[in-house]
C-alpha cells in the first residue's frame, strides 16, 4: 500500500491518494494500522477501484470501530428505507431506485448535505470516520469538497486562538435544516428527542497527533453563554475563514471510489448536480466516536 499526497496547504499534507490495496478483502492488522496512520497524517484518504457491495463495505468499516446508525435511517419509516440502518443513503433515489421528484421531502431534506458540516456533530458522542462509496456518479457535478480544520486553526491569529479555546457550541440537526427552510416541527413529535441540542467544544485536540482543529458544522446553533445573533455571526466568520480555497480539496468522483475522512478534523459538503435527471448513488458507513467533547448535563 502506498499513500501519495493529493493536496498540500501551507500547514501540512491534506488528502492522500492510496494505491496497492483491495479493501473488499479481509484486512490484516498491519493494513488497518497503516490506514489509520494515513488518516492521522492526511485526514482524508481516497481509494479508487474498490468494488464494494453493502456487506463488504460494512465489514471493512468495522475494522475502525463500532458502526453508527444513520440519522436519516433513524428518523425515517421502515417502509421508506432503501438501505440497511447502518448505511446512510447518500443518493437521490427512492425505494424503487428512481430519482426523487422535485418536491419530495427526503430530497429537500438531503439538500442540507450541501452545507459545510461534520457528520453526526449533533450527537453527544460525535462521529469519528465516515466512509463514502461511489456506486453511480452523475455526468457532471456532485463533487464532494473537504476543508482542513487543522490548517484553519493553525492559520488563526493568536488572539482568536485564545478566545475560542474555551468556547462550547450547541449542535442539532434541526439547526442545519432550518437554514434550508425546515422548521423543527416538520420532523414530527416522535423525532423531537433526536433534535435536542448537544454540546461540543469549538476546539478539538487529535488524540494521536495532539494537533488542534476547529470543530465547526452547519449543525451549530449557538455558543454557550453568548446571545444567539452574536454567536451565529461569529460562527459564520469562522466558517468563512475555514473554507478558504487554500484549506479546501474538491474530489471529483469516479464509480467505485471510496473516500474516508476524519470528522474530528475536517468539514465537507456535497456540490450541486442535476438530481432530477441523473443518478448519484453514494453509500456511507460511519464509525462512532468514543468520547464526548464537552459536558452534556446542562445542554438545552
Amino acid at each position: 500500500m502506498d499513500i501519495a499526497p493529493l493536496t498540500r496547504n501551507p500547514y501540512g499534507d491534506f488528502v492522500g491518494n492510496v494505491t496497492g490495496i483491495d479493501l473488499t478483502k479481509t484486512m490484516t492488522d498491519r493494513q488497518v494500522a497503516a490506514i489509520e496512520a494515513g488518516m492521522d497524517r492526511f485526514a482524508v484518504l481516497i481509494f479508487h477501484g474498490q468494488h464494494f457491495d453493502d456487506d463488504t463495505q460494512l465489514a471493512f468499516s468495522r475494522n475502525f470501530g463500532e458502526l453508527e446508525i444513520s440519522s436519516g435511517g433513524e428518523m425515517s419509516k421502515p417502509e421508506d428505507r432503501r438501505l440497511k440502518l447502518e448505511m446512510a443513503d447518500i443518493s437521490n433515489l427512492d425505494r424503487d431506485n428512481k430519482p426523487r421528484a422535485a418536491d419530495d421531502r427526503v430530497r429537500l431534506n438531503a439538500l442540507g448535505n450541501r452545507l459545510w458540516h461534520s457528520d453526526a456533530s449533533f450527537r453527544a458522542i460525535p462521529a469519528k470516520y465516515s466512509l463514502l462509496s461511489a456506486r453511480v456518479v452523475p455526468g457532471a457535478g456532485g463533487n464532494t469538497e473537504f476543508a482542513d480544520m487543522r490548517a484553519a486553526h493553525d492559520a488563526l491569529d493568536d488572539r482568536t486562538k485564545a478566545e475560542i479555546e474555551p468556547l462550547v457550541t450547541e449542535h442539532s440537526n434541526a439547526y442545519s435544516r432550518e437554514t434550508i427552510g425546515f422548521p423543527k416541527e416538520d420532523y414530527g413529535q416522535r423525532n423531537q428527542d433526536k433534535l435536542r441540542p448537544v454540546r461540543q467544544s469549538l476546539v478539538r485536540i487529535h488524540p494521536v497527533t495532539g494537533r488542534k482543529s476547529l470543530y465547526l458544522s452547519a449543525h451549530i446553533g449557538t455558543i454557550v453563554g453568548w446571545p444567539v445573533p452574536e454567536a451565529r455571526a461569529f460562527i459564520r466568520d469562522l466558517m468563512e475563514h475555514a473554507t478558504q480555497p487554500q484549506f479546501v480539496h474538491a474530489h471529483v468522483w469516479r464509480p467505485w471510489d471510496l473516500a474516508i475522512w476524519d470528522n474530528r478534523t475536517t468539514m465537507h459538503r456535497a456540490r450541486r448536480y442535476d438530481d432530477l435527471h441523473e443518478v448519484r448513488d453514494m453509500r456511507r458507513s460511519t464509525i462512532r466516536g468514543d468520547a464526548v467533547t464537552a459536558p452534556q448535563q446542562q445542554a438545552a
